[in-house]
């Protein structure tokens, strides 16, 4: 019988899920969530232009932006600004919501427009590339319902975190579990069951595919959730 985690949760539960939306008066879509401990303001700005290399191509494109406060997290880290430069770590989680949420529209139907999602985490307990995404994709709803461009969100788009700790396959893992996990894997996948991108690393020793199916399981039955709660937000507001 799987034991009950450090937080209560049983090993296929998601922490606590909130939402607060229209946060940022001037953004076209924005909101804060929060899962658990982990908390991030997620805004999407709408232009009537896009990047150089796609001028005339008749295209639209999504991009994004990822940063975390420097009180973020239990020490404080400087601001990237200040450092003169991102760090490896903010270029990669920014190109996978940037990828994650491309998914979300149909480009072509957008026309020369572009949709710029900025995710910035408030409080790090874990997850936060994941909850950038759920949020994300919230956020950019919002923009798009506003817009009057609705039409064009062909589907949802969520993310959350699987492992195994303490030999166990657990869901969404906080920061307590993630720091000791023995595999870590961030699962992205759209309304239909399909994946977008699966970044998984064995922290300890290699893992098994049965572990890996064990994980998926998780991940697969989380995604439904959190796109249910996308769905009951976007219904509510």
């Amino acid at each position: 019988m799987s034991k009950l985690r450090a937080d209560g949760r049983a090993v296929d539960q998601l922490r606590d899920l909130k939402i607060e939306l229209g946060v940022q008066k001037w953004a076209e879509g924005s909101a804060i969530i929060s899962i658990g401990n982990t908390v991030v303001i997620c805004s999407a700005s709408i232009e009537e232009r896009v990047p150089p290399h796609l001028r005339g191509k008749g295209t639209g494109w999504v991009t994004a932006e990822y940063s975390m406060l420097p009180r973020a997290t239990n020490t404080r880290s400087d601001r990237e600004a200040v450092r003169g430069k991102l760090g490896g770590r903010t270029h990669e989680i920014q190109r996978l919501i940037g990828r994650a949420l491309r998914q979300s529209v149909n480009l072509t139907k957008l026309g020369e427009r572009s949709i710029l999602i900025d995710c910035d985490v408030l409080v790090a307990d874990g997850g936060t590339r994941c909850a950038s995404i759920t949020g994300g994709w919230i956020a950019l709803a919002l923009a798009m319902r506003a817009k009057k461009l609705e039409a064009h969100l062909v589907r949802n788009v969520a993310a959350v975190s699987v492992g195994i700790v303490d030999g166990q396959a657990v869901l969404d893992l906080p920061y307590e579990e993630d720091s000791r996990a023995d595999v870590d894997l961030n699962v992205v996948a759209t309304d239909a069951g399909h994946y977008v991108e699966l970044q998984g690393t064995a922290e300890q020793d290699p893992f098994h595919r049965t572990a890996l199916d064990e994980m998926l399981k998780l991940a697969d039955a989380g995604i439904a959730d959190l796109i249910k709660f996308q769905r009951d937000t976007l219904a509510g507001a």
